[in-house]
């Protein structure tokens, strides 16, 4: 049974800080493909950042440069650093799983199968 559950969000100001943190169980995260998405409200849900099982990374363009993928072996855990946020970067969090292993960027949700409950993000102006 694979848990993945988010936590780290919050209330920020413009060009303010948070890390997303991604806790896992049932799966070795460092191991995996794991990714970053979120939805802001009337929206899709949309890719964030990816991490391969080989550590390879990769962004979407409105986060690159302000945002960062890694993973914790130690903790299991995977987290997103964002810097320099934006009130468009205002959206629930999700962190997702995939069963397949791809050395490839994987920014599509239905190549993820594990998903975790959001986290809040808001960033006021």
């Amino acid at each position: 049974h694979v848990q993945l559950v988010e936590s780290g969000g919050g209330l920020v100001q413009t060009g303010g800080s948070l890390r997303l943190s991604c806790a896992a169980s049932g799966r070795t995260v460092s191991s995996s493909n794991m990714g970053w998405f979120r939805r802001a409200a009337g929206k899709e849900r949309e890719f964030v950042a990816g991490i391969t099982y080989t550590g390879r990374t990769c962004y979407a363009d409105s986060v690159k440069g302000r945002g960062t993928i890694s993973t914790d072996s130690a903790k299991n855990t995977m987290y997103l650093q964002m810097n320099g946020l934006k009130p468009e970067d205002t959206a629930v969090y999700f962190c997702a799983g995939s069963i397949y292993y791809r050395n490839t960027c994987m920014d599509s949700d239905r190549l993820y199968d594990y998903w975790g409950q959001g986290t809040q993000v808001t960033v006021s102006s």
